[in-house]
């Protein structure tokens, strides 16, 4: 009773703060005519099925990436402090890690104004932590004015992202958001959520109310922890899926390269709550390892899995840390089963060497991600010696502090893509103390901070 009445509250409250609205621009030939959305607080994504659904036979008439419907949004921090940017969420049609055509949504976010330089704006996909189970937690949603607010339904990582995504529009670079889970919410099944994600891409650049290049629009992703999972294993894609994708370099950090270390890791650890949800996410798109579950699951395993279903980050997480995940299940180790093993073996990292340069950055105490599977990927990659990474190792930071510390880092590394500064070839690892401690960051703080307190007060981000 007491969210519904806090829903309501926060609901009507933003629906007395005018958001800046512009009118949408036409869109070009062959571009889906965009709907207004009314002043009135967002349907969420279960009732939404129009949009989020689109009839089976609609979705598989389409390309990869091509648009199905679009509709102009608000965005708003916290949900009711309108975002001075324009916006709009595209549905589209993807795939699933079986070749078989799924709806997709994707939040595309322009900055007002030119790009001073008057070069081509560049395309920053940002694969938000979703971490969670319920539609209502994708960022589509999430990052909403009028939208439950994300303290309470506790999709805490897309809330508290969306500020990152705001720096990143604070460069003048436009910004795509995908739904990566895709609509069965499959937390962790990172070969789907690669997928949707270039196809997120590609419908950003087929939708001509952004004003990109086309397929010449020059392109970066990142994802931190539940977000690199996407990044990586779209960047491990490309070349095979979608090659006419200018991608000019990927950063990622927390790197979950190895879910299977992950369960190993958490089990009887903090952890175990939200690894135990990407377990779940994981079986939402492999039907050999939900079959197994089924079969060897525990009454107690049973009531746990059942309590998760639809939860966001928040709650799953605190629901059921230190158990023993492992003991959910009857037959021995599950690790050690050959249809497990199969499973973690499709969703690992490293089955392809990415073709474009990457910034991969992680706590070496992390706590959640251990770095062992990370060194791993890390040298898998730079066997090849085509591959380009700079990987840097945090001494002083733990999984979540990391992410903060190193946003400014990560936006300047991307900055320099973007602009077509030269990188250095082949593979470099650096120990560091703390990422933050990098004088070359500190005008990247100051200018992120500087626009996004501008924009809490109406300032256009990146104009």
């Amino acid at each position: 009773m007491c969210l519904m009445a806090a829903a309501a509250v926060a609901g009507q409250f933003a629906l007395s703060v005018p958001a800046f609205a512009a009118p949408a621009p036409a869109g070009g030939a062959g571009s889906p005519q965009v709907e207004v959305q009314q002043a009135e607080p967002p349907k969420l994504p279960d009732v939404d099925r129009e949009f989020y659904l689109p009839p089976t036979e609609i979705v598989a008439s389409k390309a990869p990436g091509e648009i199905i419907a679009a509709r102009r949004v608000d965005l708003a921090t916290l949900n009711v402090i309108p975002t001075n940017v324009d916006a709009w969420q595209l549905s589209y049609r993807s795939n699933n890690g079986r070749g078989e055509p799924i709806p997709a949504v994707t939040t595309v976010i322009k900055p007002r104004g030119d790009v001073q330089d008057g070069t081509p704006r560049p395309l920053l996909s940002f694969q938000m932590a979703e971490d969670s189970l319920g539609n209502h937690c994708a960022p589509s949603y999430v990052m909403r004015q009028g939208a439950l607010p994300w303290l309470l339904t506790g999709a805490a990582t897309s809330g508290a992202q969306f500020l990152e995504v705001q720096a990143a529009l604070a460069q003048g670079w436009a910004v795509s958001v995908p739904d990566h889970q895709g609509q069965n919410s499959s937390f962790a099944s990172g070969p789907v959520a690669g997928r949707i994600t270039l196809d997120g891409i590609r419908a950003a650049e087929n939708f001509a109310p952004m004003g990109l290049d086309g397929r010449s629009t020059r392109v970066g992703m990142i994802g931190y922890s539940g977000g690199s999972m996407p990044t990586g294993h779209a960047a491990e894609l490309r070349k095979s899926y979608a090659p006419e994708l200018d991608i000019v370099g990927v950063a990622m950090g927390g790197v979950a390269a190895d879910l299977g270390a992950l369960v190993e890791n958490a089990n009887n650890a903090a952890g175990a709550g939200i690894v135990l949800a990407g377990v779940i996410g994981v079986s939402r798109e492999d039907p050999e390892l939900a079959a197994f579950i089924e079969e060897r699951i525990n009454p107690v395993g049973r009531v746990l899995l059942d309590a998760k279903d639809n939860l966001c980050v928040v709650w799953n997480s605190a629901l059921a840390p230190f158990l023993d995940n492992k003991g959910f299940l009857d037959g021995g180790d599950p690790l050690q089963n050959p249809i497990v093993k199969g499973a973690l073996a499709r969703t690992a990292m490293g089955r392809s060497v990415p073709d474009m340069p990457l910034y991969i950055y992680q706590s070496n105490p992390d706590w959640l991600v251990p770095v062992p599977p990370v060194n791993k990927l890390v040298d898998t990659y730079c066997k090849d010696p085509s591959a380009n990474v700079a990987y840097t190792r945090d001494h002083f930071s733990e999984h979540l502090s990391l992410e903060v510390a190193a946003v400014p880092s990560a936006l300047l590394w991307l900055r320099d893509r973007f602009a077509g500064v030269p990188v250095q070839k082949g593979c470099s690892t650096t120990d560091v103390g703390s990422i933050a401690l990098d004088p070359r960051t500190w005008p990247v703080w100051q200018q992120v901070v500087g626009e996004e307190v501008a924009g809490l007060f109406g300032k256009p981000l990146g104009a």
